[in-house]
């Protein structure tokens, strides 16, 4: 009788084929999106008088699908719209000269391109000020990291971090109560080991430290209770695809290392919509913003705990009713016995 598994020599070749279609995988979504960054109804703000303002916004708007324009009145109202998260910068024109306001803690990239941004858009305008724009950062970066560079590098380890931790927890624990535990206790202590090192150690975020550890240990959580939950559902096959799609979709589509915004579409709000996306943004609102735009991210953060630990649950309730004991039968009467 031929054996069901196919020869060696067979599963040899397919191993070897798919080495190539990893690279390309992996090509396709890191190198791509990184290679087509651009605005694309980028938020920016525009403040000053009437006359200038309407014909700033023509300019910017000029950029087809480039610029969503914000108005404001006056400086106060930009600068606070940017604290508020609702645009990455703003133009602010007065009689004196161009002020660009930008948050380098938003976005590094973005804040670099504002100014040349701003250069073009204010160049031929009347009024306009023949010296350089005035360039003054509302929130900025980390210090220790201006460029955001520690900060968007800390993406793949929480996404690895949260893979590594729901494969461990499903495979020295069994479906239940005890696995429902292990990966909520496993997720708070890589919050707070995340935090220690971004935060205490680098310097790299600042904020509130008891914050941003919840939002790296959400972010773990809603990582390891997706892997831990499709292999309740799926098995081993479950763990590949909830680990293929945050390393090869989460993590080249999160937009952390530049802006959701520059990133190609749809897969710029694609990526806001999976955990190591949603958990970048919403540490840089913890860290830098006040907690200010974060309700969405943390929205998302939690859908996603909550669609994993779903089955989880069924399974670990469908298990414990499978292992009661069943009742014996009831004895018979000694009148039945007579019978």
């Amino acid at each position: 009788m031929a054996s069901p598994n196919p020869p060696q020599p067979a599963r040899l070749l397919v191993g070897v084929l798919l080495v190539p279609l990893i690279v390309i995988a992996a090509l396709s979504a890191f190198a791509w999106s990184a290679a087509r960054l651009e605005p694309r109804h980028l938020p920016l703000g525009v403040a000053g008088s009437e006359q200038t303002v309407t014909a700033l916004t023509a300019r910017l708007e000029h950029q087809a699908n480039a610029i969503d324009v914000h108005m404001y009145k006056n400086e106060t109202e930009a600068t606070q719209a940017i604290k508020d998260r609702d645009v990455y910068g703003a133009i602010v024109t007065t009689p004196e000269g161009v002020t660009v306001l930008t948050a380098s803690a938003a976005s590094p990239i973005v804040a670099q391109e504002l100014t040349s941004v701003a250069a073009q858009a204010t160049g031929d305008n009347a009024g306009a000020a023949k010296e350089p724009p005035h360039i003054v950062d509302v929130v900025p970066a980390s210090p220790k990291d201006p460029r955001g560079v520690a900060l968007s590098s800390s993406v793949l380890p929480l996404v690895l971090a949260g893979v590594l931790t729901g494969l461990i927890v499903t495979g020295v624990s069994r479906p239940g109560a005890a696995r429902l535990g292990a990966l909520i206790t496993a997720a708070a202590m890589a919050g707070l080991a995340g935090a220690a090192i971004t935060q205490s150690w680098l310097g790299v975020i600042g904020g509130n430290w008891v914050a941003n550890a919840a939002v790296l240990g959400l972010t773990v959580l809603a990582i390891a209770s997706l892997v831990a939950g499709l292999d309740a559902v799926w098995g081993r096959i479950g763990q590949v695809v909830a680990a293929m799609l945050m390393v090869f979709i989460g993590n080249p589509f999160s937009g952390v290392s530049s802006a959701p915004e520059l990133l190609p579409q749809p897969v710029g709000r694609l990526g806001q919509l999976l955990p190591p996306g949603a958990g970048g943004n919403l540490l840089r609102s913890t860290a830098f913003f006040d907690g200010n735009g974060a309700a969405v991210h943390l929205t998302v953060l939690l859908v996603w705990v909550g669609l994993g630990l779903t089955p989880l649950i069924w399974t670990g309730l469908r298990s414990r009713q499978e292992s009661r004991p069943t009742k014996p039968e009831t004895a018979m009467s000694p009148n039945s016995a007579n019978a």
